[in-house]
């Protein structure tokens, strides 16, 4: 499992983080639609997926229900990373009516979502069975759901890029213009490491050219982007890099060039689209009063 994830606790409070704020943002003071239910009206739900997908994120979707009813019960069909067909019934769900009416709009988000992003993602690892490379997804997210939209792509089978600027290196173009070139930004970032940042620390490179190649390799570069070059020009730095440091092709990629991007031989894609550019799975919640 990738870093992120290896310890449940700090997915856990990813969730209660996440939930805390989605429900607050809907609720504020309280649901005036669900106020005309009787305060101990019991109810029953169920969710169907409309379409074919990726299920992800079922604790984001539980947990709005049990922070509104701890006593709310939803019992699960499917889990994380398993792949549904149309009409699949996902889950029931079991609570206080009011609650579970008040809750059900922040958990169809979480759930239609991440559901996306993990379908989306599923495609792309799809897509390049038999080769070497790798999907991993990027910093492209939407505000404050960074770790569950990386959850969700790790779900579809996916790898995860580094989280945040806090915990990789990633040295682009400007950052080699202001450092005074790409051996020197290498140099200052090998030293960061050295002193500051844990030795574990992600230092990952952009270049843009073969030359710009063979001085990252020169310079000591064992992960390289190769930003925007065309398949000629990606399977030429395979060559030249001969395994001396993993590379990672990024732009240009979407369903129907990435087949042809991991058989250049580049080790990692990294797909900005996967949790850019995604139209929620289609669920439907249907209720029923005990």
């Amino acid at each position: 499992m990738d870093a992120p994830f290896r310890h449940a606790h700090d997915l856990e409070e990813v969730i209660a983080d996440d939930v805390t704020r989605a429900l607050a943002e809907d609720l504020r003071g309280g649901d005036l639609t669900a106020s005309l239910i009787p305060a101990t009206a019991r109810g029953r739900a169920r969710v169907i997926a409309r379409e074919q997908g990726v299920i992800a994120g079922c604790a984001w979707f539980e947990r709005c229900f049990s922070e509104l009813d701890p006593d709310c019960e939803v019992f699960w069909h499917v889990e994380d990373g398993e792949g549904v067909m149309e009409n699949t019934q996902l889950c029931e769900i079991a609570g206080n009516a009011r609650a579970m009416l008040s809750a059900e709009r922040s958990a169809l988000n979480f759930l239609q979502s991440l559901s996306a992003i993990a379908t989306q993602t599923r495609k792309y690892v799809a897509a390049v069975i038999g080769t070497k490379a790798k999907i991993l997804d990027t910093r492209k997210t939407l505000p404050g759901l960074r770790m569950a939209s990386k959850y969700a792509v790790h779900a579809g089978g996916g790898h995860n890029h580094r989280i945040g600027l806090f915990d990789g290196i990633l040295i682009k173009e400007n950052h080699i213009l202001v450092a005074g070139g790409i051996k020197r930004a290498l140099q200052a970032a090998f030293a960061l490491v050295q002193h500051q940042a844990p030795t574990n620390t992600m230092i990952e490179i952009e270049v843009e050219t073969l030359a710009q190649l063979q001085e990252a390799l020169d310079a000591g570069a064992k992960l390289i982007l190769l930003d925007n070059m065309n398949n000629t020009l990606l399977r030429e730095a395979v060559k030249l890099s001969n395994n001396r440091a993993e590379l990672e092709a990024s732009g240009g990629v979407n369903l129907q060039t990435v087949r042809a991007i991991a058989e250049t031989g580049v080790d990692r894609i990294s797909v900005g689209s996967l949790t850019k550019d995604i139209r929620a799975l289609d669920l439907s919640m249907r209720f029923a009063l005990h």
